[in-house]
């Protein structure tokens, strides 16, 4: 996989990064994403989603499987263009007021919070990325966000936009066992 792909991969698990939400349930939601501002993480992103479409069955559930131990379900495609992942929320992390987040060392930093909304500042070193972003949030079951990620791929800096949506779909994480908490 290359460089473009590997950070499009690791931006999947961002989506489900935030760093202390309002109130959410523990269990099985699913994320909705889409990024844009990048030529090349989009292409790498259309490039993902075919390769994952066409992987032999066996592959797949070698993949699920594998994925479902990083706290993310396999990313399928999202209408309009976009992934929608599955991630999990422990009941620890839920009572701490804290969302999954990708695979890595990050850190992150709110900087306001309301009672329906957060801003909040990210830094990760695998891959080296950092933003900021803001989550609204709709209730303990809904959630939607804008983040802007700056990173270096293939030696060139670049910045990425995602937006997205998360919906609880229930309390059964099922095979999905919950992503690491965000160091504060």
């Amino acid at each position: 996989m290359n460089t473009p792909q590997r950070l499009g991969t690791a931006l999947l698990g961002l989506a489900a990064f935030s760093a202390q939400a309002q109130t959410t349930l523990p269990g099985l939601w699913e994320v909705t994403q889409k990024m844009g501002g990048n030529a090349e993480i989009d292409k790498a992103m259309a490039d993902l989603q075919k390769e994952l479409a066409a992987m032999p069955p066996a592959q797949r559930k070698q993949m699920e499987a594998m994925m479902g131990g990083q706290g993310m379900g396999m990313p399928g495609a999202a209408a309009g263009g976009g992934t929608v992942l599955k991630t999990c929320i422990s009941k620890e992390m839920a009572e701490r007021s804290q969302m999954p987040m990708q695979q890595g060392d990050c850190t992150s930093t709110v900087l306001e919070k309301t009672r329906t909304s957060m801003k909040m500042k990210f830094a990760c070193t695998s891959p080296p990325s950092s933003g900021e972003g803001q989550f609204t949030f709709l209730s303990d079951k809904a959630y939607t966000m804008k983040m802007t990620i700056n990173a270096v791929a293939q030696g060139k800096p670049q910045t990425t936009t995602l937006e997205g949506s998360g919906k609880w779909l229930g309390a059964d994480c099922g095979a999905i066992k919950p992503m690491g908490a965000p160091k504060n």
